[in-house]
């Protein structure tokens, strides 16, 4: 299968004097990891991220992205889905732009980690159970956590979501996304940082109901409930304790042999 058959066409896109936060409210709006950044004649100069919107903690409206956009490989949508995703992998990027060709980088549309997920063969997956490719050392947070906590956490890492543990028990996720949310985000820019916004708890953010599987399932299966629920992770569960976590790039890592 090629890109061209999975691509989205048309996509949202920024140019590099957008300011940052429009583009962050299109993200935000429109629930999108990233946004190809253009120049006016369409070319492609990069991208920026969902990621790269928690690093913005100020309120000015005259900040534009050009300092915060971030090259990328570009892709053609002759390319088969399943270089395009090793790619992705690689570069550790969640989508990439997709172009004419080489000499004419101009954007026809987006590929991403998604796209590539919701075009898995389920009948070539690899009879692994989830405990061969789940993450073991689980980073999580409490539910009274305070929010800009967590914020700064998945910033220095990189996490695109945490666990919330209470009692050793599993009671939700928090994502990026829940984190760039109006109150959250606020809390986490406003100049003078009061200490009620400071403290704001990850509880009033996180996501519910929580899904998980178990060690034994099969990666199958794993899959088909991420693509049923539209879920980009799942908490791996032992007799109710947290054993470990899964995600997309874990599965598709499997999928492709790696």
């Amino acid at each position: 299968m090629l890109v061209e058959e999975i691509m989205s066409r048309d996509p949202l896109y920024v140019e590099e004097s957008t300011f940052l936060t429009k583009a962050r409210q299109m993200i935000r709006d429109n629930h999108v990891r990233g946004l190809p950044v253009v120049d006016s004649k369409g070319v492609v100069l990069g991208i920026v991220t969902n990621q790269d919107m928690l690093r913005v903690t100020s309120t000015k409206s005259n900040v534009t992205i050009a300092g915060y956009m971030v090259k990328v490989p570009i892709v053609t949508g002759q390319m088969n889905i399943l270089d395009a995703a090793r790619l992705m992998l690689t570069e550790k990027r969640t989508l990439l732009p997709v172009v004419e060709s080489g000499e004419k980088p101009k954007l026809l549309g987006v590929v991403s980690l998604l796209d590539v997920f919701m075009n898995i063969d389920l009948e070539t997956v690899p009879k692994k159970q989830v405990s061969e490719i789940m993450t073991t050392k689980v980073v999580t947070t409490c539910p009274d956590d305070p929010v800009t906590k967590i914020w700064d956490l998945m910033v220095e890492k990189d996490y695109t979501g945490l666990p919330v543990v209470k009692d050793d028990k599993l009671i939700g996720m928090i994502t990026r996304f829940d984190m760039l949310k109006g109150t959250a985000r606020i809390g986490k820019e406003s100049e003078r940082r009061p200490a009620d916004s400071m403290m704001m708890p990850v509880e009033k953010f996180m996501s519910s109901p929580l899904y998980s599987v178990k060690p034994e399932d099969s990666v199958r299966k794993a899959i088909e409930l991420m693509l049923k629920h539209d879920v980009g992770r799942m908490s791996v569960v032992d007799s109710g304790m947290l054993v470990g976590i899964v995600d997309r790039n874990d599965l598709i890592k499997s999928y492709l042999g790696e």
